[in-house]
């Protein structure tokens, strides 16, 4: 594990008078947006990603920042972000952001795990019919003026095998649709899972690729899982099976794939992300995969529908609201888990710290000294960082932030009126 670097105190306060600064990248859904408007923010919306030195740039004075695949936040962006107080990843992943950084810097991450959901499964689902039956070459056969009636190689997924690696919200949702297909569903997962209808866990990923048909990927990308697909794995899959992979582009070895395909040993493949993609649209893409037949390629786009990406702006708009308002950081990726109720007549102090001993006593003690009344007080800490929210008498409830934030130990400290 990294050892952490943790930034020097600042010995203030994070300013929150005055409209708080949004800053959302990537076209993000327009319902992000709108919610955080409502809340009297100020919201800045670019269409594209910013290149880490740009964005360093572009986050002095930002509070909340709200980003998706292509924007890279490295520790050289937050060091310079005093203001910031939360980041929303809106989308699954958030591979892309330090998060170690994050966690050090007090910024809270937020992601959307369960709003693309649907549109990923429905996607996959839809490529296992296209796969089967070729339907991508036929297309383009026809667009060309050739015909090309043929039954062979194209078959009924009913009672095919679907092998899912990975078998969270979206795996297992997969796996429930393609049974109403009438698919025999397998799944390989390195944590004990719950099967869902007649899905059956198989204990070994081996196993998994010797009894699939189509074997579909849904795995975040850590170490454990950078390039778990290599020619090894494409070797044990059965003759004329399917991949699809809709997860990360460093879990499959493409040059493995390209060719496991072209000697006929796999049936197809389906491939919506890549070890390397474009910051935005444009023109140039290459892959190995390109012009191999029976070879669905899209430019990862399986949570891009319209009903996903607004759920995704509301889900994570709701996140990054809840923990402006009262320093909820229930969901987040980095952080120690809080969500207290608010109590009326008071003021909360939410306070980011450096997890060593004497902390809460060096706190405790400026509230007594003070003669402060504290009528709720939730500590949480991680390997790294402690979280304190403290509901105050209104009356010294700014004398004891400054006090707090003056200590060595803080990292980031706030008062919600």
């Amino acid at each position: 594990m990294s050892t952490p670097r943790f930034p020097p105190s600042p010995r203030r306060p994070v300013s929150t008078e005055g409209p708080l600064r949004v800053m959302l990248l990537e076209n993000i859904h327009a319902s992000a947006q709108e919610m955080l408007k409502a809340e009297g923010f100020e919201v800045e919306r670019l269409s594209a990603a910013l290149k880490p030195e740009e964005l360093a740039e572009r986050l002095k004075g930002v509070h909340l920042l709200g980003i998706r695949s292509k924007t890279t936040v490295p520790e050289e962006a937050l060091k310079y972000a005093d203001d910031l107080l939360a980041i929303g990843a809106f989308c699954i992943g958030t591979n892309q952001i330090d998060l170690l950084a994050s966690s050090v810097h007090g910024v809270p991450v937020f992601n959307a795990p369960f709003s693309n959901t649907r549109s990923v499964a429905e996607m996959v689902l839809a490529e296992v019919v296209v796969l089967t039956r070729q339907l991508f070459d036929r297309s383009r056969e026809v667009h060309a003026g050739q015909w090309r009636k043929v039954a062979t190689g194209s078959h009924e997924v009913r009672g095919k095998t679907l092998g899912i690696i990975g078998y969270g919200h979206i795996g297992s949702q997969l796996g429930v649709l393609a049974e109403a297909l009438g698919m025999r569903v397998l799944y390989y997962d390195v944590m004990t899972k719950l099967p869902l209808g007649n899905s059956r866990s198989v204990p070994t990923l081996n196993g998994l690729l010797a009894e699939s048909d189509f074997v579909t990927l849904h795995v975040p990308a850590l170490a454990s899982t950078h390039l778990m697909i290599g020619a090894e794995q494409l070797a044990a899959m059965k003759p004329g099976a399917c991949l699809i992979n809709a997860s990360r582009g460093t879990v499959v070895d493409i040059p493995a794939l390209a060719r496991a395909l072209r000697s006929k040993h796999l049936g197809g493949a389906a491939v919506d992300v890549y070890p390397e993609e474009p910051e935005g649209n444009s023109d140039g893409f290459v892959t190995e995969l390109q012009g191999i037949p029976n070879v669905v390629l899209t430019p990862h786009i399986g949570g891009s529908t319209e009903e996903a990406q607004a759920s995704i702006g509301k889900e994570v708009a709701t996140s990054l609201l809840k923990f402006v308002k009262g320093g909820a950081t229930t969901g987040a990726v980095n952080f120690p888990n809080v969500e207290a109720p608010i109590n009326p007549g008071t003021h909360r102090i939410i306070n980011v710290h450096r997890n060593t001993p004497g902390v809460l006593r060096d706190i405790n003690r400026i509230v007594s000294d003070l003669n402060a009344n504290i009528h709720a007080q939730v500590l949480s800490t991680d390997a790294n960082v402690g979280y304190l929210v403290m509901d105050l008498d209104q009356d010294v409830s700014r004398q004891v932030c400054e006090a707090i934030a003056g200590l060595e130990t803080d990292i980031k400290t706030r008062i919600v009126s």
